[in-house]
């Protein structure tokens, strides 16, 4: 695990809990009391559990909220590849370990952004029973969707170019250029406080705390000769047992990967959706729109 002051960072002054997954500490946030109705918030690359840190201190007093970072991030456990296997498979094994460790009092609802909605939708899908209700912000749990014009999608560039072998070490692992990337094109509104910017930087500071950030860009499944295509196409089949959950999407429009074009697929799976978009909001739509986003989930749970 990660050692690291967590008073050091604004607004994230939560107790550090771990849970030992193949001899590996995963780190989560577990706040709120233990009979209150859970809500289980899932980050992606390369942000980590600070992402929700506004949305876990705003559900806190009426809802237990659990927020893990995926081995390799935030302040889990840094293995290297011959420790552990970077795959979309083994990410929804770990949430099922952590779920099944947590003794839930009742259905959860599920908030899932980038990563996090192909490692949770995977796991729902399974566990279709102790889902409630999901909130869906700029994420994906299918493959490339089609284009408004009815044509094949393609990853944007930057993430082509994080999946080229040598490169990406030079660029992800090396110099940091994924996570300093995010920060600055992933808020749209106005640039990252200084302060808010070190925070989302703080577990990615050498070489070897990068690694999961390379390894998460070079699972995205992009042909069925990768090992986690099978898992997405699988997910992708299976979404449809959720039409009578209550499903919210906030969308950040200004987001260069999940588009538009993700967000009618969304649509396209769950017409009965309450669908709120965030014109000048980027990928990072908590981060962007906080108050909004916030005000509309706490309405959507009540």
């Amino acid at each position: 695990m990660v050692s690291m002051t967590t008073t050091a960072w604004p607004d994230y002054p939560f107790q550090p809990h771990y849970f030992n997954i193949n001899s590996l500490a995963m780190h989560y946030l577990d706040e709120g009391a233990r009979e209150a109705p859970p809500v289980l918030m899932l980050h992606g690359n390369p942000s980590w559990s600070y992402y929700y840190r506004r949305l876990v201190t705003a559900l806190k007093p009426t809802h237990r909220c659990i927020v893990p970072d995926h081995i390799g991030m935030g302040l889990s456990a840094r293995p290297g590849n011959e420790a552990y296997r970077f795959t979309l498979a083994q990410r929804v094994d770990d949430l099922d370990q952590l779920i099944g460790s947590l003794q839930l009092s009742e259905p959860m609802t599920l908030v899932v952004h980038d990563w996090g909605g192909m490692i949770g939708m995977a796991w729902a899908a399974d566990h279709p029973e102790q889902v409630q209700h999901f909130i869906i912000l700029n994420t994906a749990a299918f493959h490339l969707p089609r284009t408004r014009e009815g044509k094949g999608k393609r990853l944007p560039w930057p993430l082509r170019l994080g999946r080229i072998r040598l490169v990406n070490a030079l660029l992800i692992q090396g110099v940091n250029a994924f996570v300093q990337g995010a920060i600055k094109t992933c808020v749209t509104r106005q640039p990252m406080p200084a302060e808010v910017a070190a925070a989302y930087a703080a577990p990615y500071a050498d070489w070897q705390s990068r690694l999961a950030v390379r390894r998460f860009i070079e699972d995205i499944p992009l042909s069925a000769q990768q090992a986690s295509w099978s898992v997405m196409a699988d997910t992708a089949r299976r979404l449809d047992q959720f039409q009578r959950n209550p499903v919210l999407i906030c969308w950040g429009m200004n987001d260069f990967v999940f588009d538009a074009d993700f967000l009618a697929e969304w649509e396209r799976r769950f017409p009965a959706a309450e669908v709120h978009r965030f014109a000048d909001a980027g990928h990072y739509v908590l981060e962007d729109a906080s108050t909004a986003v916030i005000d509309v989930i706490r309405r959507f749970l009540a």
